[in-house]
């Protein structure tokens, strides 16, 4: 008898869990359901009608689709494919730009979809539930869950950090909150880090809603400049002429968290405002944590420059061996963005 007792008192302890998670995935489904009908893979072409990029996006207005800058960057013509359909939307134009946060509005021929309704980003909080739903690697109508991981500043902008998985083609795609409301814009992943993804928050996006332009066409639109928003690329290779290394803690074997290290200017021009994000790994090669650095000074060509930052003094505990100030794990670089200074 009381071993059949203690057999329902552990069922019973089991099921406020069974229902929480049934619970989870009923709004995971009603999510997903809401969405796709309103998100598109995005094609963007040269002038001879050749694919140069694959991207998401998702309606924010009937005819207008909302993207990241940096899929159509390049771009010459483009059409948009709606979720599980055949019809390829053409691109009409531009709308709507805004290079400093990676966001851009598309005007789209025919194709009645539904919008997406646009939430307030500046709610979200850490461990609130999002969605993420994109076009990864091309895999049409892809559907991810996570969390708010943080909510990261850098300079005057913010960034939100979700677990939800992305990879390249999820970039323009909705992040949606539990009540299926595009809180972010999935723009960048951290290559070779774990769960680093990141959102362009919604408030953004909204504004750029708020004041629609006339079109201007695409390949007009697409020729953007070299400087790139620290959104965009985040977590690129370091391609872009300024790398980073030579990493010290800044007071030996103190174990502060206190640390420099080198930016280096390949560039033939002088560069300024340098955003770059460190990562510092543990012995077995996991991601452990990461630093988001900038540099407001000047570099001229050639040369390098020592910059200064801190993390949680356990990295240092973690990452160097004792009474020496060179971390013995891997740190990599990436540079996030920079100016050119003419």
């Amino acid at each position: 008898m009381r071993r059949a007792c203690a057999r329902v008192s552990v069922s019973l302890l089991f099921i406020p869990i069974f229902l929480a998670s049934v619970g989870l995935a009923q709004v995971a489904r009603s999510v997903a359901t809401k969405a796709f009908p309103s998100v598109v893979l995005l094609v963007m072409q040269d002038q001879h009608h050749q694919p140069v990029a694959l991207g998401s996006g998702f309606f924010v207005r009937p005819g207008i689709i909302a993207t990241n800058v940096h899929v159509i960057r390049g771009a010459a013509t483009g059409y948009a494919k709606l979720i599980g359909r055949e019809t390829k939307l053409e691109i009409v134009g531009v709308v709507g730009l805004d290079s400093a946060h990676d966001l851009a509005l598309l005007s789209i021929a025919g194709g009645a979809a539904p919008p997406l309704s646009v939430g307030d980003s500046g709610s979200m909080h850490v461990g609130d539930e999002v969605y993420a739903v994109g076009n990864p690697e091309g895999l049409e109508g892809t559907f991810s869950d996570g969390i708010v991981s943080g909510i990261r500043k850098i300079g005057g902008e913010r960034l939100l950090q979700i677990t939800a998985p992305i990879s390249p083609g999820s970039s323009g795609g909705p992040v949606l909150n539990a009540n299926g409301k595009v809180v972010g814009v999935a723009v960048a992943t951290f290559r070779g880090g774990q769960n680093l993804n990141f959102a362009i928050p919604s408030a953004y996006l909204s504004t750029l809603i708020a004041s629609p332009k006339a079109p201007i066409p695409l390949r007009q639109a697409s020729a953007i400049g070299r400087r790139v928003s620290v959104f965009s690329q985040l977590g690129g290779s370091n391609t872009e002429g300024v790398v980073g290394g030579e990493v010290v803690w800044t007071y030996g074997f103190g174990l502060s968290g206190d640390y420099s290290f080198s930016l280096r200017n390949e560039l033939g021009e002088t560069v300024k405002n340098v955003y770059c994000i460190v990562v510092f790994y543990d012995s077995s090669g996991h991601p452990i944590d990461f630093d988001v650095v900038h540099y407001s000074g000047i570099i001229p060509p050639g040369l390098a420059a020592r910059v200064t930052s801190s993390v949680d003094s356990s990295i240092q505990k973690l990452t160097t061996a004792f009474k020496s100030s060179t971390p013995s794990t891997k740190v990599k670089f990436r540079i996030l963005d920079f100016q050119i200074v003419k």
